[in-house]
């Protein structure tokens, strides 16, 4: 019988059970979350949902988006969907088991946002035991169709979000638009290189790329910095435009 964590998000205010052993989400999920725009509603999308820690932090954030997550694994969408219902969720937030890159006819449409936490390792890393950590950490040579997907279910004017290895956005940049886009680094610390990053990009904007200034998570003695504590634990977003 698989072993499960209850994990609390956003200062309590969203509660997840997540597998003990396996892929877990964290830091990245909220951080990704907090980057997408905040709005009047709309429809959301993300792709390789896990959980849904990262849908639910949004929808938690943003109470008038309806968020729908695609999870390859059934048994992760099982639990996904159960822990929308445990926040209150479920006729907001929905996950559904399918391959992202095979989407049902229902799903290929455009979507006000998406986004995605691919799996950060490509060919490169040893792999783990576990099957489904596996699948979630590596990509299997495919970042460039994980990115090209999430694209290509933007409407004209919405945003597609991911969050990236740094040393992954050479990759990145060659598949995704020239312009309409912004970096965010996520530093670990303030004189530490960046090892995680976030990439925004706005459909149809003529926008030069901008790197921005990013977010500093951790001071000198571990703690979070304030700025990061704000994310994290009271729900603040991150202001990418």
């Amino acid at each position: 019988m698989s072993a499960f964590t209850e994990d609390r998000f956003l200062g309590g205010r969203v509660h997840v059970r997540q597998l003990a052993d396996g892929f877990r989400s964290g830091l990245d999920a909220v951080m990704l979350a907090a980057a997408i725009p905040s709005g009047n509603g709309g429809d959301v999308l993300e792709l390789g949902a896990g959980t849904g820690v990262a849908s639910l932090c949004l929808a938690a954030r943003v109470p008038t988006y309806s968020v729908t997550g695609i999870e390859i694994d059934a048994a992760l969408t099982d639990l996904a969907n159960a822990n929308a219902k445990t926040n209150g969720m479920p006729a907001r937030v929905r996950f559904v088991a399918n391959d992202i890159f095979a989407l049902p006819a229902e799903l290929k449409r455009d979507f006000a946002h998406v986004f995605c936490n691919p799996p950060f390792h490509g060919v490169d890393g040893l792999a783990p035991p576990d099957a489904g950590r596996e699948r979630a950490l590596h990509d299997g040579g495919r970042l460039a169709d994980w990115l090209e997907t999430g694209v290509r279910r933007v409407v004209s004017g919405g945003t597609f979000t991911t969050i990236l290895r740094a040393d992954r956005l050479g990759e990145a940049l060659a598949v995704l638009p020239p312009t309409g886009g912004v970096v965010f680094p996520l530093w670990p610390r303030i004189d530490a290189p960046a090892k995680r990053l976030i990439l925004q990009f706005r459909k149809g904007s003529r926008a030069a790329l901008a790197v921005l200034p990013g977010l500093v998570l951790h001071e000198d003695d571990g703690e979070y910095t304030r700025a990061a504590d704000a994310v994290l634990r009271r729900s603040a977003s991150l202001a990418l435009w």
